[in-house]
């Protein structure tokens, strides 16, 4: 009988042929073995197939094909491959799930053609720590969920959770959303379901997520962008939307482009759906860097500490007359954060929404924290529904990841009149009043001027350590005196000769028991200081507010045993 001297060819299941002949008698393994082209040194070599493993890879590493890459650069957007760079340290990024995509075999078992997934996912490092990226390639089924192979979008998710580390989604396309061409391909309709639904919320309240809306995304995309701790989209490039402009018009008649329907003016200076917006991709992908680096990897950590070269003493003399001596003044609240967080580390979130408030994260003597203030630019800084809401998201981002809160306060009230009311500022209020008072990380507060009514006494816990120091400048009180002398002593005034001048008379009376060192004589305030004692007293702080931390880290760990 004569030897199988049928040839491997090396990617073509090469080692499916010796693992037969290895079966066969022992005398003709030798023989069949050297038929097939291997010799002594290499017998049992899996060359073959690491050859094919490395073309497969290639042939992913081609995403859609050189037209619809064209087509997309042509757009103003990177490719998925040239974001992942981008966004990661150089050589840092460790593919998981790279040869997961739809091939067609020949009659001989051969690879005739390969399309990869059109999601993307790994590991790889920002600014040296690990992070998990899952990525959605647009030239590939314009990034549709049903396009992706195996759920790889929540494996990403689920690794996150294992390896505790961050996420970080860079969502195009649709997104994640679906595509009816699916139908025609499957040959039938299925019932939608939110595959791995339950790992997202387990992932927000585990590890840091941050999404960036690269393109126009709609659906369950679009959900994926809005459920995050920190979301950016670029000016112009991209769009998020429940449903893109074509579904729009056939569900509900209105013709708008994608961009009047869901751009950045929308939702990053509108609805609040998306934090922050950035004039380029690269711009977007700093922006993540740069709020990951406040961050601990997960809820098991604690914050990095970073080395700081501003002096924790540093007494900056503009604060003395940061505020004005006329109340009806407003002034820039946001000199006063940059006058005392160590030097440019203030990372703002969400300014264009909720405008009253100001949000973002700083650092003090190194160490991250999360500031919260009023904009007495906006509104008077009184506290809106949209501002509530935003309160709400950060000091919940902020207690998630032991960050210890600042919290720079003018609080003239609630604001006030039909729209408000309309707007429902009283629940949503209470909500913001709620996620203060359940804040579990050490908080602080500077008051700046004014603290009035039920928000302003939402500053802090009261039935906490409450730790609080006050400016010179500080105006308290249940009603500002202009508002409340005509609820208080509208028949007095109503009933002189001259109501105007009456009213200013009783102002003027009232005035003089407003004094901030009325309220310090019976420790009714703790501490007023000078403007300029803020940083070193608050870098003092922050020393304190760390010690702290720990035992706080370890009663939640205590609550997260199985």
């Amino acid at each position: 009988m004569q030897p199988n001297r049928r040839r491997i060819s090396p990617g073509r299941g090469g080692l499916e042929t010796a693992s037969q002949i290895w079966r066969s008698a022992p005398h003709r393994i030798a023989e069949g073995l050297r038929y097939a082209g291997w010799t002594e040194n290499d017998k049992l070599s899996w060359e073959p197939e690491v050859n094919e493993i490395r073309r497969r890879e290639e042939l992913a590493r081609q995403m859609g094909g050189e037209e619809r890459i064209a087509r997309h650069r042509a757009n103003g957007r990177m490719t998925v491959r040239e974001r992942i760079d981008a966004l990661l340290d150089p050589d840092s990024f460790h593919e998981t799930g790279a040869l997961a995509g739809k091939a067609v075999y020949n009659d001989a078992g051969e690879l005739e053609s390969f399309t990869p997934s059109n999601f993307i996912m790994g590991t790889g490092r920002i600014d040296g720590r690990r992070v998990v990226v899952g990525c959605d390639d647009f030239t590939i089924r314009g990034g549709a969920a049903d396009g992706a192979v195996g759920q790889k979008a929540g494996y990403s998710e689920k690794l996150a959770i294992g390896l505790r580390l961050p996420m970080v989604r860079l969502v195009d396309g649709t997104g994640g959303g679906g595509s009816v061409k699916t139908i025609e391909e499957i040959g039938r309709t299925y019932v939608p379901a939110n595959p791995a639904w339950d790992t997202v919320v387990a992932l927000m309240g585990q590890v840091p997520v941050v999404s960036a809306c690269l393109g126009s995304v709609a659906g369950i995309g679009a959900v994926r962008v809005a459920t995050s701790h920190f979301s950016v989209m670029v000016r112009g490039s991209s769009q998020l939307f429940i449903a893109g402009p074509p579904v729009v018009e056939q569900g509900v008649g209105e013709k708008v482009s994608k961009e009047e329907l869901g751009g950045s003016h929308i939702h990053a200076r509108g609805s609040g759906a998306v934090d922050n917006d950035a004039a380029s991709e690269m711009e977007a992908f700093e922006q993540i860097r740069r709020f990951l680096s406040y961050l601990p990897g997960s809820v098991y950590e604690l914050p990095p500490i970073v080395p700081c070269s501003d002096p924790a003493g540093r007494k900056d003399e503009s604060l003395l007359s940061a505020v004005p001596r006329d109340k009806r003044r407003t002034y820039d609240m946001r000199k006063i954060i940059e006058a005392v967080v160590d030097a440019g580390s203030f990372f703002e979130i969400g300014r264009y929404q909720g405008r009253t408030l100001i949000s973002g994260l700083a650092r003090f003597a190194g160490h991250p924290v999360g500031i919260v203030a009023n904009d007495p630019r906006q509104g008077g800084g009184g506290l809106t529904a949209s501002g509530s809401e935003k309160m709400i998201r950060f000091v919940d981002l902020c207690d998630t990841f032991h960050l210890p809160v600042v919290n720079l306060v003018d609080n003239p009230g609630f604001l006030i009149g039909r729209a408000a009311e309309q707007q429902g500022t009283v629940r949503a209020g209470s909500r913001a009043l709620a996620a203060v008072y359940q804040a579990t990380v050490p908080w602080v507060s500077i008051l700046v001027r004014r603290v009035f009514g039920v928000a302003g006494a939402g500053h802090g816990n009261a039935q906490g350590l409450n730790l609080r120091y006050a400016w010179p400048s500080g105006d308290w009180g249940s009603l500002p005196i202009e508002g409340g002398v005509m609820a208080a002593y509208r028949r007095e005034i109503e009933a002189s000769a001259d109501p105007a001048a009456k009213r200013e008379e009783i102002e003027q009376r009232l005035r003089r028991f407003t004094s901030p060192f009325r309220t310090a004589e019976a420790f009714g305030v703790e501490e007023i200081i000078d403007p300029r004692d803020t940083r070193p007293l608050l870098c003092e702080w922050v020393e304190s507010a760390w010690r702290l931390l720990p035992p706080i880290l370890g009663q939640r760990l205590r609550w997260c045993r199985p």
